[in-house]
């Protein structure tokens, strides 16, 4: 190796323009020894990404890497250290994105875990701490990569993954549709887009979009996509975690975050993946100055024993912890359910929501009427059980009691809903609320 000299060392590095603005980038070149770090690249890396912070601009790393240079020893894992350390110190300062665009094994993806986002291509993208020869000589059996760690794994099972794309060319495209919802830093805005579509747009199938049978499913996205911009909405990790939908998309031009419990998987009820999945996209817009707009319909927090060992307690409640610590616009809409503790985690007046807003079909209580009677009538007969359920849902199953209290701002028709969170969007462009002083706040990791 020490005769061995080679242009560049394996990484490319520079700075270019994306929709007229700076964009930072490095790539691994896996022709050279797999695109394994050096020393000697590692700090090509850390001073494009030391610039990147100093100026203001988001970050991209392409990779394509087998790891740290064995050859180097020690010299290549502390480059890798220096680069996770800049990945932590930037974390919330600019966009990071990651997009695996080969097979990346041990340090190479741990970089693309702290960074914000990480995408992947279908069948040529891999991910694994260790690959499949490692696993199989650890008795772990035989494995593939596409198994072990490909674009379906990460983007369905692990949720390591934001999303994944048909092909290399779909994904850089793809970048950089991204790229446009997104500020340069924390110290911008998001940028803005010339529309047509204005807040006056009507919107009549809202009215019917929820079955009346409240047991009975539908697509949350059939609520966000007539209420954003057309065609403006980015979905992420749409694959995983299918009871809630997260993504970016735009309100009169303006970049917004959007959570939606979504009814067609597992009734859109909170678990342990959904929990973790849209906390950490709140965290992001918080950071980056986004608005975040909720469109509720939970049933509560998945009960189970599985849901229970793997700690929904405390996973639950970092969707709690994110939406209580942010201070950007938050707008809520609960489209039909909004049951015990899930109706406080989602955004509700309770977390500082800014604006919250209910269906006339609402129904905001402790549990549903069934199980909440089955608990309070249970020596009753079946006739009086029935009294007792439409009781409870004529007393508490509705909007009424929230809004007279003030948890409710108000109760609106289903078409008005673009327009309502338009006009608040607008009103609350110039909020301006700060936290207690703190070195950090402790989320239930």
């Amino acid at each position: 190796m020490g005769n061995k000299k080679v242009p560049g060392d394996g990484f490319i590095t520079g700075v270019g323009e994306v929709h007229g603005r700076p964009v930072y980038l490095f790539s691994h070149d896996a022709l050279f020894l797999s695109g394994a770090l050096s020393g000697a690249n590692a700090k090509k890396v850390c001073k494009i990404m030391d610039e990147a912070a100093a100026v203001g601009a988001p970050l991209i790393g392409i990779n394509d890497s087998g790891g740290a240079r064995i050859q180097e020893g020690v010299d290549s894992l502390a480059g890798y250290a220096d680069i996770f350390l800049r990945n932590t110190m930037f974390s919330g300062v600019i966009p990071q994105i990651s997009l695996i665009m080969g097979s990346c094994a041990g340090g190479a993806v741990y970089s693309p875990a702290i960074t914000d986002f990480t995408f992947m291509v279908e069948n040529t993208s891999h991910m694994f701490v260790t690959g499949p020869d490692v696993v199989e000589a650890v008795g772990g059996g035989k494995v593939t990569k596409e198994e072990l760690g490909g674009a379906h794994v990460h983007g369905s099972k692990s949720g390591v993954s934001a999303g994944s794309f048909a092909n290399e060319l779909v994904a850089l495209a793809q970048m950089r549709r991204f790229l446009s919802y997104l500020p340069q830093s924390n110290r911008d805005k998001p940028p803005t887009v010339k529309t047509d579509d204005t807040r006056d747009r009507p919107i009549p199938g809202l009215s019917t979009v929820c079955p009346k049978d409240t047991t009975e499913g539908y697509d949350i996205r059939d609520v966000i996509n007539p209420v954003v911009d057309m065609q403006s909405f980015f979905e992420i990790q749409p694959k995983y975690a299918k009871n809630i939908v997260c993504g970016l998309a735009r309100m009169e031009g303006k970049t917004v975050a959007i959570i939606a419990n979504q009814p067609k998987y597992n009734a859109g009820a909170l678990d342990i993946d959904a929990s973790v999945k849209a906390a950490r996209l709140v965290r992001f817009a918080d950071a980056f100055n986004i608005p975040v707009i909720t469109f509720v319909d939970v049933p509560g927090f998945q009960p189970g024993v599985a849901q229970e060992f793997g700690g929904i307690i405390r996973h639950g409640a970092k969707l709690l912890y994110a939406y209580a610590e942010a201070t950007v616009p938050k707008i809520t809409c609960i489209t039909r359910k909004a049951y015990g503790g899930a109706y406080d985690v989602m955004s509700s007046k309770h977390l500082r929501g800014d604006v919250n807003y209910a269906w006339p079909n609402a129904e905001i209580a402790v549990m549903g009427a069934a199980g909440a009677c089955k608990l309070l009538y249970r020596r009753e007969s079946a006739d009086q059980m029935k009294e007792r359920v439409k009781e409870y849902e004529a007393e508490f199953c509705t909007p009424k009691s929230a809004a007279v209290k003030g948890f409710i701002d108000a109760v609106i028709d289903p078409t008005e809903t673009r327009k309502r969170i338009c006009e608040d969007l607008e009103r609350l462009s110039r909020k301006d609320v700060k936290n207690p002083w703190r070195k950090h706040g402790n989320i239930p990791l």
